[in-house]
């Protein structure tokens, strides 16, 4: 058989097949850990290996033209699900605000767990991998006089051990920092656990369950389908179903619409805690809307986005991150779509994404917590 050029035929096959592949986890490993050291040797490397294999192609594959262009335009169609691509504007929620009568000592504080280094390319399509952005973990402490609630956990202090429950591509794509878990904060403060009627979960995902160990005792409210989401959820789940003995309470949305939402759970019948359902990163994800004594509103949104931008610019996730990371992502992006015509109706109301610092800007702190006297509850 003869040979045109230095380069032999298998080794060319396998480079021209492998090279958008490499190029294509360069791009993941930006756009997850940003412009860090590592990442951007993997971005080197692979534009090595694709630069020598074009150019290898070139001199031995050139009868073959379609075998080096496939891979090519599979990689090119692969950048283009970074770029942005904002759902429709919806029309603005039409209706005003749901009555609400908060008791005056009611409050909110927000409770930093730590961060994970992640790029605005990540949290939202359109954004830059060379754009870092931190992932807040924060639990938030809302107090009333018939029982506080606890909304998510952030990360608890055995989060490092809790980890190796992950699967491997996750540990591979996530670095973290810890502070201080919710309930060592909330101790360190003297605050009496006997006040917390309740853990309210916006979702069941380790980053916003991993305290939950360190509140044995204390009720878990989810929806019926996150209960069965915790125990057939996959790998994903495994380090929520990995707790033991932990107090899971399922609830109904027993309530009519609620801001254009089609159900709704009214936690103390004062329309002060307001849960409703938003499936699509998880089966039982829930958005909490609280409404403060000084007139002011709040919509926790768990991880219907992730930054604030998710819902100003109506921009969904990558397809890879929501493909990894949302359970029904059709359902994400009608969820989305609600929550940004509630947005759009009443910009006065925080929408507050579970890892975007911006949104907790005006909670109070865990050393400001006041202790108002208990109700009995309802």
């Amino acid at each position: 058989m003869t040979s045109r050029g230095p380069f032999p035929r298998a080794p060319l096959v396998a480079a021209n097949l492998l090279a958008p592949l490499l190029a294509g986890l360069s791009v993941i490993a930006l756009v997850s850990r940003g412009p860090t050291a590592p990442s951007l040797a993997f971005v080197a490397l692979a534009g090595f290996f694709v630069v020598g294999a074009a150019i290898a192609a070139v001199h031995r594959l050139r009868r073959r033209a379609w075998f080096v262009a496939l891979p090519i335009l599979a990689l090119a169609a692969f950048l283009t699900t970074y770029r942005a691509a904002p759902l429709p504007r919806p029309a603005p929620f039409a209706g005003p605000l749901p009555p609400a009568h908060p008791p005056p000592t009611m409050a909110v504080y927000a409770l930093p767990t730590g961060i994970t280094h992640r790029t605005a390319a990540f949290a939202v399509r359109g954004g830059s991998p060379l754009e870092a952005r931190d992932f807040v973990m924060t639990a938030v402490l809302v107090t009333h006089p018939r029982g506080d609630v606890l909304v998510d956990t952030g990360l608890g202090r055995d989060i490092a051990t809790q980890l190796a429950t992950m699967p491997p591509w996750f540990r591979a794509m996530t670095r973290f920092e810890r502070t201080r878990s919710a309930a060592e904060q909330l101790d360190d403060a003297h605050y009496d656990r006997h006040r917390l009627a309740a853990v309210v979960l916006t979702h069941a995902h380790w980053d916003h369950a991993s305290g939950l160990p360190e509140l044995a005792g204390t009720p878990v409210w989810v929806p019926s389908a996150e209960r069965r989401f915790i125990e057939e959820g996959g790998a994903i789940m495994g380090l929520t179903r990995s707790f033991h003995g932990v107090a899971y309470v399922s609830y109904d949305f027993d309530g009519g619409p609620y801001l254009g939402f089609e159900r709704s759970h009214d936690v103390y019948g004062d329309g002060s805690i307001v849960l409703v359902p938003a499936p699509g990163h998880t089966p039982g994800s829930v958005v909490v809307f609280l409404a403060l004594p000084d007139g002011r509103r709040w919509a926790l949104l768990g991880d219907l986005v992730w930054q604030l931008e998710g819902v100003t610019e109506r921009a969904p996730r990558a397809w890879l991150n929501s493909l990894l990371g949302d359970d029904d992502p059709a359902a994400t992006r009608t969820s989305l779509a609600r929550i940004a015509a509630v947005a759009e109706a009443f910009p006065s109301m925080a929408m507050v994404p579970a890892h975007d610092r911006r949104g907790f800007s005006g909670m109070g702190t865990v050393s400001t917590i006041q202790h108002s006297p208990r109700q009995p509850p309802p």
